[in-house]
C-alpha cells in the first residue's frame, strides 16, 4: 500500500483512495519489451491521477502542462517548480502506475551534472520512479551519467517538442532518409546508454518499427505505430477537451461539449432562481 498517510474526507476531495496493489516498477516496466503493450497517459493533478491510475501502467508528468494547463505556447517555459508542484501531486493521486516526470527546458543539457542535480530535486520533492529527457546522441552520456547513479530515465526521440525552435514546427519527422538514420542511431544511443524506456513522438511508421525492433527497451508511441510496445497520449487531448489536437490523436470523448452544456444549465438555474433547490439549502433545526 503506497498511502502513508490519511486526509480527513469529511474537508477534502482529494482524498487517495489506499488499495492492497503494489505500484509497479521500473524494472517490470522494462520487462514488458514486447510482451503486453504499456498504457500511458498524462496526467498533472492529483483528480486526474486518481481516474487513470486503474488503467495505466505509467502516468506522465509530461511538460506538455505548460501549454495543457498554464496556457504557454510551447513547453519551452516551463519550470522545475512547475514540474515538482503537479509531479508531487500525480504521486499523491495515484497507487499502481510508474510516475514519470520530465526533465524541463534547461534543466539538463549543459551538463550531466546539472542534470543529476535536477533530477534528483524532482525525485525528492515528487517521489516519482523516473524522469524523462528529450534528445538522442548528444544526451546518451547524460542518461549514462544518471542511471549509473540510481535515477531511472526514460528517452525521447524523434519530434522532441522541447526543441520546435530548431525543428521549424510540430511536423512529423524523418520524411528523409538522412534524419530517419538519424533518428534510429539517437534511440540505439539512448538504450545502450541505460534508458528503461523511449518514447518515439511524430515520426513516420517505419522509422519507429525499426527502432522498436533494434533496441531492448520497451518503445512508446505517440503518433509513431501500433507496433511500438506501447503508447502514450495527453490526457485531456483523448478526452476530448481541446478544438486543435495532433492528428495521431484518438478522441475517446468529448468532455469540452458536456463540460459546456453542464455549464451553461447550471448558468441558466442561478439566474432562474432554481438553483439552489431545497436539497441544497440548510432548514432551520426544531
Amino acid at each position: 500500500m503506497s498511502t502513508t498517510y490519511t486526509l480527513d474526507t469529511a474537508t477534502s476531495r482529494a482524498n487517495p483512495t489506499p488499495a492492497p496493489i503494489k505500484r509497479l516498477t521500473v524494472p517490470a516496466i522494462r520487462r514488458r519489451k514486447g510482451t503486453e503493450p504499456l498504457v500511458m497517459l498524462t496526467a498533472y493533478t492529483v483528480r486526474t491521477a486518481q481516474l487513470l491510475d486503474p488503467h495505466c501502467d505509467m502516468l506522465l508528468v509530461g511538460d506538455s502542462l505548460g501549454q495543457v494547463v498554464y496556457g504557454l505556447p510551447s513547453t519551452v517555459p516551463v519550470t522545475l517548480e512547475m514540474m515538482a508542484a503537479h509531479g508531487a501531486a500525480v504521486v499523491r493521486g495515484s497507487y499502481h502506475a510508474v510516475v514519470v516526470i520530465d526533465m524541463p527546458f534547461g534543466s539538463y543539457e549543459a551538463s550531466p551534472e546539472q542534470a543529476f542535480a535536477s533530477a534528483a530535486r524532482l525525485l525528492k520533492e515528487t517521489n516519482a520512479a523516473a524522469v524523462k529527457l528529450e534528445g538522442g546522441e548528444a544526451m546518451a552520456p547524460t542518461v549514462r551519467f544518471l542511471t549509473e547513479r540510481g535515477i531511472p530515465v526514460m528517452g525521447h526521440v524523434g519530434l522532441t517538442p522541447q526543441a520546435v525552435n530548431v525543428l521549424g514546427g510540430y511536423g512529423a519527422r524523418g520524411r528523409t532518409e538522412a534524419e530517419a538514420a538519424k533518428i534510429v542511431a539517437d534511440a540505439k544511443a539512448v538504450a545502450e546508454a541505460g534508458a528503461f524506456a523511449i518514447v518515439i513522438e511524430g515520426v513516420v511508421e517505419p522509422i519507429a518499427v525499426a527502432i522498436t525492433q533494434a533496441v531492448a527497451c520497451p518503445t512508446i508511441g505517440i503518433g509513431a505505430s501500433a507496433q511500438c510496445d506501447g503508447q502514450v497520449l495527453v490526457g485531456e487531448d483523448m478526452l476530448g477537451l481541446f478544438d486543435r489536437v495532433p492528428r495521431f490523436v484518438k478522441r475517446y470523448d468529448d468532455l469540452a461539449t458536456r463540460i459546456d452544456a453542464a455549464a451553461a444549465t447550471f448558468a441558466a438555474e442561478v439566474r432562474s432562481r432554481a438553483f439552489p433547490g431545497p436539497d441544497q439549502v440548510y432548514a432551520p433545526k426544531d
